[in-house]
């Protein structure tokens, strides 16, 4: 298992919702959270192993938002 960090403008309810769509029928997508109380609106993925860093950071950017991951 993997567990990915991003910093995003995901900063509303309604965008969660459009992020947790792409990513709610993915089997390879073991859990998705977002902090909206956080000035980074940081976005946690745990995922399986087989699920790379670039398909969720183009997933989160094909849906229109800003998404870079963030140095542990």
């Amino acid at each position: 298992m993997k567990l990915f960090i991003f910093k995003t403008d995901i900063d509303t309810p309604a965008k969660v919702d459009s992020i947790n769509s792409i990513f709610n029928n993915n089997n390879n997508i073991i859990d998705v959270s977002i902090d909206l109380e956080d000035i980074d609106n940081v976005l946690r993925i745990e995922a399986e192993d087989t699920v790379s860093k670039t398909y969720l950071t183009h997933q989160v950017i094909n849906k229109g938002f800003n998404c870079e991951e963030l140095a542990d």
